[in-house]
């Protein structure tokens, strides 16, 4: 019977060249999945459970909000991103113009815009509704239609809101393990919305298994801002005792336990306020002794640990994290002018980084869709370009300028100046008019 079964399953399983085979009739398809770990809409990647899913979202939010290096580094992106200068490039300059346009027509600013965006660094991702409108020009203020700078009656964006991280209820996926939906249930109604992702933009840190959430550019700054939360707290705990050491009271035994919750409350609260102080009575036995006393017990010697170095490493760990070590350079007297430039500089890569990220998006699903929905073909679509997130060093600049150039391997036109002039703030060259 057993040699039966064998047999049995020994023909009933295809050979691998078989299975190959039955593959490569499948080109178009695919066969295997990304791996990402979910359950009912919900994503279970992370392993630290107090950083999963919407517990994790109130916690970055938290960061974001309450520690002032996680805070200074995250306003440093900020205000950065803030001043790069974007453009959008093409070969087809009316197709350029008008997505160029569409850039600046919103009824909220481009870097504003953009703000809400960065979002993704600290939740991991930003889900954006497309909302589009017919450009229709200036309309007066008790119109319903929405208003625009331009009256060609296009289509443009009307506006690319958030839709807010800690609004998600769930993830709907298709049958490949791609994102379909974003179902929100956000206040004051809490209805379950679903939110097509061909209405919208996703941007997200990182795409590893095609996870909807990215990643948290402050999950890699937790551990240091947990311990260092609860380094914080009992140095103010100390601080706020500011006592000569560890308050004890001595009963003898004759006065019995009743007391012992009097007793804790007394120490638990005893502070060194403008309200300090203690009111015992004077108990005495028989033989004269007190049978109730305080006291302050303190160990010999300093302090065994430093808060204030722990806390400062803890904070050149978490900027450590975020590539901003230069937010504390000078605050230790050390540090040189080369080395906080080159720590600026990989800050500044970085950033860049994710900048092109936001582009790339727009490029591959912003931008296509507008062109699309307006009719407009065109072989080659314009694309949005961030800009230099640093300032150039002019002086460097001109150095390299007159060393190539002293060596012939550089010609002065008229793009080559424009370049110039814009690095320098300046006024671009007028084209001569014949």
């Amino acid at each position: 019977m057993k040699q039966q079964i064998a047999v049995d399953i020994e023909q009933s399983t295809p050979e691998p060249r078989e299975l190959e085979k039955a593959a490569d009739k499948r080109p178009f398809e695919e066969l295997g999945v990304t791996g990402l770990q979910h359950f009912s809409g919900l994503v279970t990647e992370e392993y630290e459970r107090k950083l999963e899913g919407e517990k994790g979202r109130k916690v970055y939010h938290e960061m974001s909000l309450t520690d002032p290096t996680v805070g200074g580094v995250l306003y440093a992106i900020e205000m950065i991103s803030r001043n790069v200068k974007w453009r959008v490039e093409g070969e087809d300059e009316d197709v350029v113009e008008f997505v160029d346009g569409c850039f600046h027509d919103m009824s909220t600013s481009w870097a504003d815009t953009l703000a809400e965006i960065l979002s993704k660094l600290v939740y991991g991702f930003s889900w954006h509704e497309v909302v589009y409108k017919k450009r229709d020009g200036p309309q007066p203020d008790n119109s319903s239609k929405p208003t625009s700078k331009f009256n060609d009656g296009k289509i443009g964006w009307r506006k690319l809101p958030i839709r807010a991280q800690d609004s998600l209820l769930r993830w709907e996926f298709d049958e490949e393990g791609a994102v379909s939906h974003f179902v929100q249930s956000a206040p004051p109604t809490y209805n379950e919305i679903p939110i097509p992702i061909t209405r919208s933009l996703l941007f997200r840190t990182t795409q590893h298994k095609g996870n909807p959430e990215g990643l948290s550019i402050l999950r890699r700054m937790y551990r240091p801002y947990y311990l260092k939360r609860h380094v914080e707290n009992i140095e103010a705990i100390g601080v706020e005792r500011d006592l000569a050491g560890l308050p004890v009271f001595w009963r003898s035994t004759d006065i019995g336990a009743k007391y012992d919750a009097v007793l804790k409350s007394f120490i638990n609260n005893l502070r060194n306020d403008e309200q300090a102080g203690l009111l015992l009575p004077l108990v005495r036995d028989a033989n004269g002794n007190k049978e109730l006393e305080f006291e302050l017990v303190s160990s010999s010697g300093g302090k065994q640990f430093d808060t204030t170095t722990v806390i400062r490493r803890l904070d050149h760990a978490i900027v450590t994290a975020g590539l901003a070590d230069f937010l504390l350079l000078g605050q230790d007297k050390v540090g040189s002018f080369a080395l906080a430039s080159n720590k600026t500089e990989l800050f500044a890569v970085a950033l860049a980084a994710f900048l092109k990220s936001v582009a790339s998006v727009f490029n591959s699903h912003g931008i296509p869709r507008l062109l699309q929905i307006n009719a407009i073909q065109t072989e080659t679509p314009p694309r949005l370009v961030p800009g230099d997130v640093e300032t150039v060093d002019l002086r460097e600049l001109g150095q390299y300028i007159t060393s190539v150039g002293g060596a012939g391997l550089l010609m002065p036109d008229d793009d080559l100046e424009n370049h110039l002039r814009q690095a320098a703030n300046l006024p671009m060259k007028k084209e001569e008019s014949f």
